[in-house]
């Protein structure tokens, strides 16, 4: 999360968002609440009308792969500022841990045979090491982070409500 800075950043619904918004809530960070895998959509529309900025979206595996056609997009669009983390525990973490096809699947090569100018796998504990070196690729770039299945127990929710997000983030990314 320091790693940020005051880079906009649209983070997926689920326990995802549940978990950045509670590690650090900021004004730059976008949490869908539902709209399970749109997140890098909203992304490359931020992307596309902040060319100038440095966009992040957070994403899990699957969110990604509920709106995988939105990669090719990505891809297609070319967007050099535009960042993609996908968190991939190989289930859907937020509806009770069923599995997803990504123990299967390599996201990150889907994401180069649909363009994207970089994409790279790296484990959890490389993660923050890689980080910035991640940041200084020409997008679309994605770091796919193998993680654990499992949930931070009692974790709260996404207190602000969807209206308060949009005009906090919108502010945010309009006046930075």
């Amino acid at each position: 999360m320091a790693a940020l800075d005051d880079r906009p950043t649209v983070v997926c619904n689920g326990m995802i968002g549940r978990e950045v918004f509670t590690a650090r809530d900021r004004k730059e960070s976008f949490y869908m609440i539902g709209s399970m895998g749109l997140g890098l959509s909203i992304g490359i529309g931020v992307a596309l009308t902040q060319p100038d900025k440095e966009v992040l979206c957070i994403d899990g595996d699957g969110n990604v792969l509920m709106g995988s056609g939105v990669l090719a997009s990505a891809g297609a669009l070319g967007l050099k500022n535009l960042h993609h983390v996908v968190l991939d525990n190989e289930a859907h973490g937020s509806t009770g841990g069923q599995k997803t096809i990504a123990s299967t699947i390599r996201l990150e090569k889907i994401a180069a045979a649909s363009g994207y100018a970089y994409a790279e796998r790296v484990e959890p504990e490389n993660l923050a090491a890689a980080l910035p070196g991640f940041f200084e690729q020409a997008g679309p770039a994605m770091l796919l982070v193998k993680v654990e299945p499992g949930n931070v127990k009692g974790i709260g929710r996404v207190t602000h409500t969807p209206i308060e997000i949009t005009e906090r983030f919108s502010t945010a990314v309009k006046g930075s």
